[in-house]
C-alpha cells in the first residue's frame, strides 16, 4: 500500500462504536482532487480526503503545506481552481463563507478574531446572528416574534457559556481576558451557531500545557455531547495523536499520507516532512 493512500482502519467506518463509546456515520465531508492556486503558485495541488460524521479529523503538515487554505476552501473563504468539495451530498465548493455557515459549518482561526471591545456575552450572541430572522424594526423594538427569537437565541449562549465553564467571564470585555480564555470565547462564539462540522485552525497555538489540556477536553465533549463532527489544524503532535481518529497530512500542498494516528506516526514520508527544513 502506498504511503499517500492508506485506508482508513477497521475500527473507523460508518456504523461502528470507537472504543470510547462515539458512534461514526457516514461521510460527512468530502474534498476530491481539490486544487488551489494564486497566480502560478499552487497552495494545493489535487488533494483528496474524507472525514465522517461524529469524527475528529485533523489535518497536519509543515509551515505552508496549505492547511489553513484547505480549510479556506471548505468554509468558502477561497474557490478551488479545481475538484470538488461536497459537505452533507451537496457540492459546496462554489459557496460563499455565509452559505457554508448556513450549511452547518463553523470555524474558528489561527488569530484570534473577536470583538475585543464587546463582554464574552456579546461575542458569543454574534455566533447566532444567522439564526435571527425578524426584521431590524422587530429587534429593536424587542417586540412580540423579536423577543421570542431573543429568548431562544439567549437560551443556546447560555447553554455553551456553561458547557465551556465561562460564566465568571460572561460580563467581561473580551480584550482584557487572558489569551488562553479569549480562545475559548472563540469557540462558544462557533458553537452558538450549532454547526454540524467544526473546523479548529490551530486552537492550542499560544497556550500553555494547562490551558491545552483544558482546551482538548472541551473539543472532545463538544464531540461526544454535541455530536458535533471536528477537522482540526494543529502543531502539537501529542494533541494530534490522542484525540484524533484520523489524520490526513499535506505537504507543499499535496497530500503525503492519510491514516489513523499510529499509521500516519510510523509514516517514513511523514517523518522526513517534519524532520526537513520548514517551508517559507
Amino acid at each position: 500500500m502506498a504511503p499517500n493512500d492508506i485506508a482508513a482502519s477497521p475500527n473507523i467506518l460508518p456504523g461502528v462504536t470507537t472504543p470510547d463509546g462515539r458512534t461514526i456515520g457516514d461521510i460527512i465531508l468530502n474534498v476530491e482532487d481539490v486544487s488551489l492556486a494564486f497566480g502560478g503558485v499552487k497552495a494545493l495541488s489535487s488533494v483528496s480526503f474524507n472525514v465522517f460524521e461524529g469524527e475528529v479529523r485533523a489535518i497536519i503538515g509543515p509551515n505552508g503545506a496549505g492547511k489553513s487554505s484547505m480549510l479556506n476552501c471548505i468554509n468558502g473563504f477561497y474557490k478551488p481552481t479545481e475538484g470538488t468539495i461536497t459537505f452533507k451530498g451537496e457540492s459546496h465548493a462554489a459557496m460563499q463563507t455565509y452559505e457554508a455557515a448556513n450549511q452547518g459549518i463553523a470555524r474558528t482561526f489561527q488569530n484570534i478574531a473577536l470583538f475585543r471591545g464587546m463582554t464574552t456575552l456579546d461575542n458569543i450572541m454574534t455566533g447566532r446572528n444567522l439564526q435571527m430572522k425578524t426584521n431590524f424594526i422587530m429587534q429593536a423594538l424587542y417586540y412580540g416574534p423579536a423577543l421570542k427569537e431573543e429568548l431562544e437565541n439567549r437560551e443556546v449562549v447560555e447553554r455553551v457559556i456553561d458547557f465551556l465553564e465561562i460564566q465568571s467571564i460572561r460580563k467581561t470585555v473580551v480584550g482584557r481576558l487572558p489569551y488562553g480564555l479569549q480562545k475559548r470565547v472563540e469557540l462558544a462564539r462557533a458553537l452558538a451557531s450549532e454547526p454540524d462540522m467544526l473546523l479548529l485552525d490551530e486552537p492550542m497555538a499560544g497556550m500553555n500545557h494547562e490551558e491545552k489540556e483544558d482546551m482538548c477536553r472541551y473539543i472532545l465533549d463538544v464531540n461526544d455531547e454535541f455530536g458535533t463532527t471536528i477537522v482540526l489544524i494543529e502543531h502539537d503532535m501529542s494533541v494530534v495523536m490522542d484525540i484524533s481518529d484520523r489524520v490526513v497530512v499535506l505537504d507543499y500542498g499535496q497530500k503525503i499520507a492519510d491514516g489513523t494516528p499510529d499509521e500516519v506516526r510510523g509514516n517514513q514520508r511523514v517523518i522526513d516532512a517534519y524532520l526537513g527544513v520548514q517551508h517559507d
